[in-house]
C-alpha cells in the first residue's frame, strides 16, 4: 500500500466533527494570527505598567508613606494653574506610595502631566504634552485594544478576533485529544520532547503549552471581550447573575439649570473629596475629576481604591459640580463589594482577573506567562503550517523525477501521406533482416571410419580422398 493510500486513509478515519474543527482551527487561526500576537503581546507589557514605570522610567516619583495630611484637589488645581497658565486640570491620581498624578488638558490633548509630592507639593516632574501625544503606556494599551487604528476601526477588529480566537482555543482543544489514550500518547500530549528535531519542539510548543494555557488563556479572553462587545458583556451578565439585565450605562449630569453656583470650582471639588474620604478613611488611593466650567453637564467624579493594586472592591461616586447632590451610580458599582451578589462581583473582578490581579504579583506573573504562550500559538501553529505544506510539495516533486514518462498517444509516431494520395487499408509490415552467411572454400571434411583404406569416387567437393 503506497503512501499516499495509507495518509489518506488515515485521515478518512478520523470523524466529520473532528476533521471540520481542524479545518476551521487553521484557517481561523491564520486569518486572526497576527491581530492575537499583537494583542496578547502589548497585553504582556501593559500587566507589569506599574512596576515597569516605578522600578525604570520613574523611580523619583515613589513617595514613602507619611503620616501627614496630603494635599487637598484646590492645592492641586493651583499648582496647574502656576505651571500651564489659562489651562485647566482635568483629573488627579491619587495612589499611597507614589506622587500624585495631575493631568492638565484632557488625555489626547495639549496640555501636559504633573508628578508632585502629596505631602509636600513639591513638583517632581513636568511633562508638556502636544495634542494627539501619549505617554509609552498609553502608546501600548492602544495597540491592545484597537491596533493604533481609529477605534471605530480597530476596536471590532480586536473584539472579533479575540472571540474568534477564544473559538480556536476550543478547536485546538478537539484536535489535541487523542484517538486512544496510551502511555505514548500521553507523554506526547503532555510533555515536550526538547531533544527532538525542531519541527517536533515546534510541534510540541504549540500542542503541549496550547493545552496547559487553554482555560486560563480563555479567561484572559473572555474578560477582554466584556470591555469591547456589548452583546457577549450583557450575555455574560445574564447568565453569571441568575437573569438579572445588565442596565445601560448612562451618565450621570449635573443640573444645568442652576443658575448661582454656591461653591467655586476649587471648593465644591474640595467638599466632594472630603465626603469620600470621610467615609473611606482606610482607602489606598484616589481618582478624582475636577469641576469643568466649559462643560456644565459634566459632574465631578471620585473612586476610591480601599485595596492597594486591586480594583474590584472599588467604589464610585458621582456629585452636581453646582449644588454637590449626588448622583446616581454606575450599575453594579453602587453599593460595596461585600454587599454585591455573585454576578456584580464577577462583574467588578473582570478587570483584575483580566490583568492577574485578582491573585495579587503572582497572578500578574501568570497572566504575562500565559499571555506570551498565546503571542507564540499562532507563530509555531503557522511554522507547523507551513512544513506540512512544503512537505507535500516536495513529495510531489520526488514522485514526479521518480516516475518515467510514459508514451502518449500524440507520442506515437505517424507515417506521413501526400495530399491527395489515397491511404492504404492496411499499413506494410516491416522486412524481416536477411541473414547473411559466408561461403566457405577449400575445406577438406574428415574421412569417417568406414572409408578407411577404400577408393572412393569423385567427392561432391570436387576433390579427391585418398
Amino acid at each position: 500500500m503506497g503512501t499516499k493510500t495509507v495518509s489518506k486513509n488515515k485521515e478518512s478515519s478520523r470523524s466529520l466533527f473532528y476533521r471540520i474543527s481542524a479545518w476551521l482551527h487553521l484557517w481561523l487561526g491564520l486569518v486572526t494570527g497576527i491581530i492575537m500576537v499583537i494583542v496578547c503581546l502589548t497585553g504582556c507589557i501593559w500587566v507589569f505598567q506599574e512596576e515597569i514605570t516605578s522600578m525604570f522610567i520613574e523611580p523619583e516619583a515613589n513617595v514613602a508613606r507619611q503620616n501627614k495630611e496630603i494635599l487637598r484637589p484646590s492645592q492641586l488645581m493651583a499648582i496647574a494653574e502656576r505651571e500651564y497658565p489659562g489651562k485647566k486640570a482635568s483629573y488627579a491620581l491619587y495612589h499611597q506610595g507614589t506622587a500624585v498624578e495631575v493631568t492638565i488638558g484632557g488625555r489626547g490633548k495639549e496640555g501636559g502631566t504633573l508628578k508632585v509630592n502629596p505631602y509636600t507639593g513639591e513638583i517632581i516632574s513636568n511633562k508638556a504634552r502636544k495634542k494627539g501625544e501619549v505617554n509609552f503606556f498609553r502608546w501600548i494599551l492602544n495597540g491592545h485594544r484597537f491596533l493604533w487604528m481609529p477605534p471605530k476601526i480597530g476596536r471590532p477588529i480586536v473584539n472579533y478576533s479575540t472571540l474568534i480566537f477564544v473559538f480556536t482555543l476550543i478547536t485546538g482543544m478537539v484536535l489535541w485529544w487523542p484517538k486512544k489514550w496510551t502511555k505514548s500518547t500521553r507523554h506526547r500530549s503532555f510533555a515536550i520532547k526538547w531533544n527532538g528535531s525542531a519541527k517536533r519542539v515546534n510541534y510540541d510548543l504549540h500542542n503541549v503549552l496550547g493545552f496547559y494555557s487553554l482555560f486560563l488563556l480563555a479567561a484572559l479572553g473572555m474578560t477582554g471581550m466584556v470591555y469591547g462587545i456589548e452583546w457577549f458583556s450583557k450575555g455574560l451578565y445574564w447568565t453569571t447573575s441568575g437573569g438579572k439585565v445588565l442596565a445601560d450605562y448612562r451618565p450621570s449630569l449635573s443640573d444645568t439649570l442652576q443658575n448661582s453656583r454656591p461653591y467655586t470650582p476649587a471648593q465644591a471639588a474640595d467638599i466632594a473629596w472630603q465626603k469620600v474620604a470621610h467615609n473611606h478613611p482606610d482607602s489606598k488611593g484616589f481618582y478624582l475629576t475636577f469641576p469643568d466650567t466649559a462643560e456644565r453637564k459634566s459632574p465631578i467624579y471620585v473612586t476610591v481604591y480601599p485595596s492597594l493594586g486591586k480594583f474590584y472592591d472599588l467604589q464610585s461616586y458621582n456629585f452636581d459640580q453646582f449644588t454637590l447632590k449626588e448622583l446616581p451610580r454606575r450599575a453594579a458599582f453602587d453599593k460595596p463589594f461585600s454587599e454585591s451578589d455573585f454576578g456584580d462581583k464577577l462583574r467588578r473582578m473582570n478587570y483584575d482577573i483580566h490583568v492577574g490581579t485578582i491573585l495579587g504579583l503572582p497572578g500578574k506573573v501568570l497572566a504575562f506567562f500565559v499571555s506570551l504562550i498565546g503571542a507564540s500559538l499562532p507563530i509555531t501553529g503557522f511554522i507547523v503550517w507551513w512544513g506540512k505544506r512544503s512537505k507535500k510539495g516536495k513529495k510531489k516533486d520526488k514522485k514526479a523525477k521518480a516516475q518515467p514518462p510514459t508514451a502518449t498517444r500524440n507520442d506515437t509516431p505517424k507515417p506521413a501521406f501526400k495530399p491527395g494520395v489515397t491511404r492504404p487499408a492496411t499499413l506494410p509490415k516491416p522486412q524481416e533482416p536477411v541473414v547473411q552467411f559466408s561461403r566457405i572454400n577449400d575445406v577438406t571434411p574428415a574421412r569417417p571410419p568406414f572409408l578407411k583404406n577404400r577408393q572412393s569416387g569423385p567427392s561432391p567437393f570436387g576433390n579427391q580422398v585418398g
